[in-house]
């Protein structure tokens, strides 16, 4: 069947040599935005039609590791199995560390999300404490002009450049939801797309937040939010706990 004067397959051939140099898989969007920069002559509708079912139109060539996400079968086997997920390997890495993006993160925390009123560079083992220390720990309070004042709100974050710990950073955001109001994961923006999907997905589920940023730039991280953080109430006894131990540094 064709599309206009485009035949359905020349449009697909096209898809799987882009997939075929993607063993990180590509998003769906980012596929079809693919596609048309590359037959710009084809219909954008005519290319949402071809693609949009291509892991069950070529079940052999193509599947789909996360919601939204296709990746060529070849690369299956690249994927680590949950024993492996569950205790990643260390990897050492030469450039930034996690500790350069610390205070650029609190400052676009505090004003260009604008999720806080007051964020510090925290991270080391500041709340010696097994269950973690935040990497950024931030407070939201009343202005002097709002007519209805909100109650005071901590904000956690954690911020993980390592790509194989991820599950263990979503872990350690959860964690801090028992002292902070709001929490955030941070994670490289260049993470395979299977595993951002499923981070997506949890902290939407779980009222978690997450960033997405450049591991590579402390600089210019272009932090981007993917899922901003829920709020909830955090349990008070640990709230007062933990806040005491930075009463100065965060509320004066």
């Amino acid at each position: 069947m064709e599309h206009g004067n485009y035949p359905r397959e020349v449009i697909r051939k096209k898809a799987l040599e882009m997939l075929d140099g993607r063993p990180t898989g590509i998003r769906y969007s980012e596929l079809v935005r693919l596609l048309h920069d590359a037959l710009p002559e084809i219909p954008i509708n005519t290319i949402h039609g071809s693609v949009w079912n291509l892991d069950a139109a070529l079940p052999a060539a193509v599947y789909k590791p996360a919601r939204g996400v296709f990746k060529a079968t070849r690369f299956r086997e690249t994927e680590l199995p949950p024993e492996e997920i569950t205790s990643p390997p260390p990897t050492v890495e030469a450039g930034p560390t996690e500790e350069d993006f610390y205070e650029p993160f609190a400052d676009w925390l505090t004003k260009e999300l604008e999720e806080c009123t007051k964020a510090i560079p925290f991270g080391g083992n500041r709340f010696k404490d097994k269950w973690g220390t935040p990497d950024v720990l931030g407070i939201r309070e009343p202005k002097k002009s709002d007519i209805i004042k909100p109650p005071t709100e901590i904000i956690s974050a954690e911020i993980k450049l390592d790509k194989a710990g991820l599950i263990v950073a979503f872990g350690q955001a959860c964690a801090y939801k028992l002292f902070s109001h709001r929490s955030y994961i941070v994670i490289p923006s260049a993470s395979q797309e299977e595993d951002i999907a499923r981070l997506d997905v949890l902290c939407r589920t779980l009222g978690v937040g997450l960033i997405l940023f450049d591991a590579a730039n402390p600089a210019t991280p272009n932090f981007e939010i993917r899922v901003r953080a829920a709020r909830h109430e955090p349990d008070m006894f640990y709230v007062n706990k933990f806040m005491k131990l930075v009463e100065d540094e965060l509320f004066s």
